[in-house]
């Protein structure tokens, strides 16, 4: 490895054992930042449990901007049940329409001024949920809402397009390759908007085997330049998780992966 790595958890504030178990690999220094969602009734008191974590000082709190599945803080959905879409029903949606822009950037706004009440400060930091910041209507919100961030003094950076150089095998590369494609264009169109953007973008394996979570690392660890961003979800698991996501038994396996790593804190940056 030529260098260190920015290692970033998604998902904070999905449910109470995902957020301790991200304030866990925190406290011993083993993250570089964590995305926080901020649509769910518990967000208010996991943001003042993530103010005091230990080693929080040295960790960048951003926002997980999130446009699918859940229930979103306007309300908005595709077909009025109230439910945010499935990823494939909003990239058809956005692709073929704006009819949704105005209702998208509401959502967002709702998001971020909810993370801004909470937190007590502008996020560090922009991504999205299922990599929803590279779509079209988010890419517009990010460039209308720069002033925003500009007049707080606290452009956040934006998590960049993807490498499939780091992603094992023809299905990973595949998906890699895919939200490549949704991501054509955005490292440039935001660095203009005035964003710094950080990647690129590794951390792709397959958690439906969360067994190939550990040799994963090994590779990320020992083989991306300095400076590539590699995102992970860890954490606990709890009956809130399991009715909210899919993703479930590989956070367990993610943290103490992690926790495991007495020298990650020597080979991942400081925010």
């Amino acid at each position: 490895m030529s260098g260190r790595l920015v290692l970033v958890a998604d998902d904070y504030g999905l449910s109470p054992a995902v957020s301790e178990g991200i304030r866990a690999l925190i406290a011993t220094r083993r993250l570089s930042g964590t995305g926080c969602m901020t649509l769910f009734p518990e967000w208010q008191t996991e943001a003042a449990l993530l103010r005091e974590a230990p080693g929080i000082e040295d960790c960048a709190v951003g926002l997980h901007l999130t446009l699918t599945d859940f229930a979103g803080l306007t309300r908005w959905s595709l077909d009025g049940n109230g439910r945010m879409p499935a990823l494939k029903g909003l990239i058809a949606a956005v692709s073929a329409s704006r009819a949704h822009d105005a209702s998208i950037a509401a959502e967002l706004d709702a998001q971020l001024a909810a993370f801004e009440a909470a937190w007590g400060a502008p996020p560090a930091y922009l991504d999205g949920h299922q990599h929803v910041h590279f779509l079209r209507p988010v890419r517009h919100w990010l460039a209308a809402r720069a002033g925003h961030f500009a007049a707080l003094a606290s452009r956040p950076w934006l998590r960049g397009a993807p490498t499939m150089a780091y992603a094992e095998g023809a299905a990973l590369k595949a998906k890699a390759g895919f939200v490549g494609m949704l991501a054509r264009g955005f490292d440039k169109a935001m660095r203009a908007a005035g964003y710094p953007v950080r990647g690129p973008l590794a951390g792709f394996y397959d958690w439906r085997q969360p067994e190939s979570f550990a040799p994963a690392l090994d590779r990320w660890l020992g083989s991306v330049p300095a400076g590539t961003l590699v995102m992970c979800h860890p954490g606990g698991i709890d009956d809130t998780l399991r009715g909210r996501d899919g993703l479930v038994e590989a956070r367990e396996v993610e943290r103490d992966t992690l926790l495991a790593r007495d020298s990650l804190a020597m080979k991942v940056t400081d925010r």
